[in-house]
């Protein structure tokens, strides 16, 4: 699954925006230019595909709280995604997009929402999903496709993209690869962080968000995937010279901790030992490194207690994620951006209001690498989105 396209009107400042979606994207700019909205915006669409709208809104303040405002407020939010399927047949493009309005002081209402499938590249698309105000179609896979309504209760505040039933393989992949994205934000590592403690044995490849299951992940790995488990700690001895090994001593019931050993020395550090950089680098490492990674991954400021050094080391992790998720990654860290390519960076400004957002490859910028690098580029504001 590869999403391939992105437009977004009416949120916060990204008005009328689009974007073509690569398998690394980075974004840059000042603060308050739209990097955090295009993060929420693709937070939004995964809560949307769980059939967690509501409550989606709820945290963000109700829905008049996140339209836009300017010269012309936004009456509705509009969002629209596509993505390609590959399958035995070939490219099967997908579309799907919704429209949100407010209704009365607090509610809102779903207006319009399509799901369109391209039985092929050069056909005419197929609608799944064709639902409005009162009203909703689905495709009958007992009936040709035919469009019918639901025979099951259906919640008009919920998308109906998180009520199709599993009719069509294609369908349901696309609305599972939105519901499994994944967001990272700043870790805790103060002296009592979930990172920091004991953490409880569980069948799981990936850590959580805030440092959870962190332990297991190493453990599991380390027991079911020895090259992914490899690949993390030749990470860690690039970052860490003299770094050894890892263990995972056992403290109670179900629990272990984490052993850093270092060459030389006899006893190991414990996670209340190791710096914030360390107990970062060791997460984020993990998390683009061990295997199963979603269709879409979130990472908001990686670069945050990083010594400059870790973040050449941190490009290339990203790079290699991206290999398996489409990556999109916001920073304010010209030291990680000076490590990357203009195909991996998107450049966001603010127009009034709006934002604009602006693939760095498709800036004339050619003359200016043979002498600077593209962190250069952006101190100097050659190529917008000055930090």
């Amino acid at each position: 699954m590869k999403f391939t396209h992105l437009h977004v009107d009416g949120y916060r400042c990204l008005v009328d925006v689009d974007l073509e979606l690569r398998s690394l994207m980075v974004l840059i700019g000042p603060n308050a230019s739209g990097k955090t909205s295009m993060l929420e915006v693709l937070t939004l669409l995964r809560d949307g595909a769980q059939g967690k709208l509501a409550e989606a809104l709820s945290k963000r303040g109700g829905l008049t709280e996140i339209l836009s405002k300017g010269d012309r407020d936004r009456s509705s939010l509009r969002i629209e995604i596509e993505a390609d399927l590959e399958s035995e047949v070939g490219i099967k493009p997908i579309h799907y997009g919704f429209t949100i309005s407010p209704l009365g002081t607090a509610g809102y209402s779903i207006t319009r929402e399509r799901l369109e499938w391209h039985l092929d590249a050069a056909g005419e698309p197929a609608p799944f999903i064709h639902a409005g105000p009162g009203h909703v179609l689905y495709a009958d896979p007992d009936k040709g496709g035919e469009l019918s309504r639901p025979t099951w209760p259906y919640r008009a505040s919920e998308l109906a993209l998180a009520q199709v039933p599993k009719m069509y393989r294609e369908p349901e992949a696309f609305r599972d690869a939105l519901a499994q994205t994944r967001f990272y934000s700043y870790l805790d590592v103060s002296h009592r962080a979930v990172i920091r403690l004991p953490q409880a044995l569980t069948p799981t490849t990936q850590p959580g968000p805030n440092g959870e299951n962190l332990y297991s992940t190493l453990y599991n790995l380390r027991a079911t995937d020895g090259d992914s488990y490899q690949r993390i700690e030749d990470a860690l001895r690039a970052a860490f010279p003299g770094f050894d090994r890892l263990e995972f001593p056992v403290v109670g019931a179900g629990q272990v901790t984490l052993a850093w050993y270092q060459e030389g020395l006899n006893d190991p550090f414990y996670p209340t030992q190791l710096s914030e950089g360390t107990l970062r680098f060791l997460w984020l490492a993990t998390l683009m490194l061990a295997p199963d990674l979603p269709s879409i991954t979130l990472i908001d400021e990686p670069e945050v207690s990083l010594h400059p050094e870790l973040l050449k080391l941190l490009s290339g992790l990203m790079r290699e994620a991206a290999l398996h998720t489409q990556l999109v990654v916001a920073t304010h860290s010209p030291d990680l951006i000076r490590w990357l390519e203009p195909n991996e960076v998107v450049v966001l400004d603010k127009e009034g209001e709006r934002a604009t957002l602006t693939w760095a490859d498709t800036l004339d910028l050619e003359e200016w690498l043979r002498r600077y690098t593209l962190a250069d580029l952006w101190l100097m504001g050659e190529m917008g989105g000055r930090p």
